[in-house]
């Protein structure tokens, strides 16, 4: 097992491993200036340095890092110490013996690995640690990479998704501290040519829970916020929910109130995740009373928005690492901290299998099912709400970055069927195509089985295909856990933009048009409810109300796309319609 092989170390290295615990977060905040050669963490020189003694490799220079400038934005001091010789490299994979090299390699050297589908992996790595990984790949691969964001392009990255001040003299406004103290102030409302500027930056979560509070106290009629549970580290875990909440205090039985349930931020450095739940959350709420098919919708159904699942983890990567996964819960292991969230549900999870002996890895998984405190807060939840409030969760969207797909169940194995597999892909494709008519983007729409193996080999005509082979753990996902375990019918993963130019990183540019993009995919969601629950709708009087929303809630109004009927259906059966009928009758045989 990997981890023994790091406890079986030279005892000469374990006064190194002390020493090298991270150190905490600058308290102050300043401009972000480089230096021409940064110093490296302590941990990162130490992993290096026991690669070097390990593997053998020849210690090799990949030249300097250019100077990161830039004053228009605000980040942590340290960033560029942190990322400043650290590259993304996108690995182009085209058998499974090369799948299943990489997948080894990256376990091996504990890699970052970023994204992954069925011909690329991309990884975040340090310069010094490319020589090691190659050494252990075969030929092949050696010369089949190529870097997505160089060193200099990295940093910069996570230097610019950071808020910009605003004003000549403008302050930080989310150093460790002042996100600790800030309140919600009036400058993140509308201006006077009404743009709401909550949206221009990615926010910290010291704005984000005093914004959900303002939204309750404004909109009484239809909002209110919710209280998922307590993180690991003693936060609370905030949601909105948003709908007309009819007491039914005349009915002796109500029905059950059906909801939706849209979530964000389970992988703390997804940044673009929290803020498209905010956004699509913000104009259900605006929109409510001005466009009808909004109305009509939050009179039919419940929404429980959660933008940020893992608060821990998040500002953890506001105050100190930019690109941290997991939560921040402490394992067996003092140097390793953190759980995937997105493994630790109970449902098929195989982290004893996988992960549970490496704390270190990015998709630890545990030791146990929902040892991680967040996934267990939000499962007691959700038993709670179906159990006792009176609430039937018809549907849920899970929101990540990055790769541009649609996933649906099962995570855990291709080999198993999910029940209501053709509505499943049904309702998949029109939220892809609701996203792509307006907005020119292509999800690739597949289950999420699938979407976790780097290679699918195709091997004598009319056999089964094989998967190859998994870049990380596959089973104790939230989506198969709310799918198979509370009956939830409807159960997506949506991966956001891009595909790699800029991966976690996605400028602040994008949060606009990502969140115009899935609200688009809500709306959608909502009427292909709304006629599978038999709930009277004018699907036309929907579609022009929504042409309307943009002005309606304080927008610009979206341009539809120009392209005609003809070819957005020969898009459609052409990319995504004969790739899952060829799923289904693979499961089936």
């Amino acid at each position: 097992m990997l981890f023994s092989r790091w406890l079986a170390l030279p005892a000469a290295f374990l006064p190194l491993l002390v020493a090298a615990v991270p150190s905490t977060a600058h308290a102050g905040q300043h401009p972000f200036t480089a230096p021409a050669r940064p110093d490296r963490s302590r941990w990162r020189t130490l992993s290096g340095q026991l690669i070097d003694s390990i593997w053998g490799p020849p210690k090799t220079e990949t030249g300097t890092l250019a100077t990161v400038s830039k004053t228009s934005a605000w980040a942590p001091p340290h960033t560029l110490a942190r990322y400043g010789r650290d590259v993304v490299l996108r690995f182009n994979v085209s058998t499974p013996e090369e799948a299943q090299s990489l997948a080894e390699a990256a376990d091996t050297l504990i890699l970052d690995v970023w994204e992954f589908s069925h011909d690329w992996v991309d990884i975040r790595l340090s310069t010094d640690i490319v020589a090691p990984l190659l050494g252990l790949l075969p030929a092949s691969l050696q010369q089949s990479h190529t870097p997505l964001l160089r060193e200099r392009d990295l940093a910069q990255a996570i230097f610019d998704t950071h808020p910009s001040p605003r004003g000549p003299k403008a302050e930080p406004v989310h150093t460790p501290s002042a996100s600790r103290d800030r309140e919600f102030s009036p400058a993140l409302q509308r201006t006077n040519d009404e743009h709401n500027i909550f949206f221009d930056d990615y926010q910290p979560l010291s704005v984000i829970d005093p914004w959900m509070r303002l939204m309750a106290s404004l909109f009484t009629t239809h909002v209110r916020k919710v209280n998922i549970g307590v993180s690991a580290q003693g936060r609370d875990i905030a949601g909105l929910r948003v709908g007309v909440h009819p007491t039914n205090a005349d009915k002796p039985n109500p029905s059950k109130r059906k909801t939706i349930l849209v979530t964000g931020g389970f992988h703390a450095r997804e940044w673009i995740s929290t803020s498209t739940v905010n956004y699509v959350a913000y104009t259900l709420i605006t929109g409510y009373g001005k466009v009808p098919s909004i109305t009509r919708l939050l009179e039919t159904f419940d929404f429980v928005f959660v933008p940020t699942m893992n608060p821990d983890g998040y500002v953890y990567t506001w105050e100190t690492d930019r690109l941290w996964r997991k939560n921040r819960q402490q394992t067996t292991f003092r140097f390793c901290q953190g759980i995937d969230l997105d493994r630790a549900f109970g449902f098929q999870w195989d982290g004893a299998t996988t992960t549970a002996g490496n704390p270190c890895s990015e998709s630890f998984a545990g030791e146990q099912a929902f040892e991680a405190v967040e996934a267990k807060r939000l499962a007691e939840w959700v038993k709670n709400e179906t159990t006792s409030n009176n609430v039937d969760l018809v549907g849920l969207l899970d929101l990540h970055s990055y790769s541009q797909q649609i996933l649906y169940p099962y995570s855990y194995s291709c080999d198993a069927t999910p029940p209501g597999l053709e509505n499943l892909e049904e309702l998949a494709i029109g939220l892809q195509r609701a996203m792509r008519i307006k907005h020119g983007h292509v999800y690739e729409v597949i289950a999420a089985c699938e979407g976790n193996s780097a290679f699918a080999e195709g091997s004598v005509k009319g056999s089964k295909p094989r998967l190859w082979p998994r870049m990380e753990a596959s089973g104790g996902s939230a989506l198969d856990w709310f799918y198979h375990e509370l009956r939830v019918r409807f159960a997506y993963q949506i991966k956001l933009p891009d595909r790699g130019m800029y991966g976690f990183l996605l400028p602040k540019e994008h949060i606009v048009p990502t969140g115009k993009e899935v609200l688009d995919a809500v709306l959608y969601f909502g009427r292909f409810l709304s006629e599978t629950y038999s709930v009277e709708t004018d699907a036309a009087a929907d579609e022009k109300d929504e042409g309307e929303v943009w002005e309606a809630v304080g927008g610009e109004a979206d341009p539809s796309d120009e392209q005609d009927e003809e070819e957005s259906e020969r898009w459609l059966v052409g990319d995504v319609v004969e790739p899952n009928r060829d799923l289904r009758r693979r499961r089936r045989r």
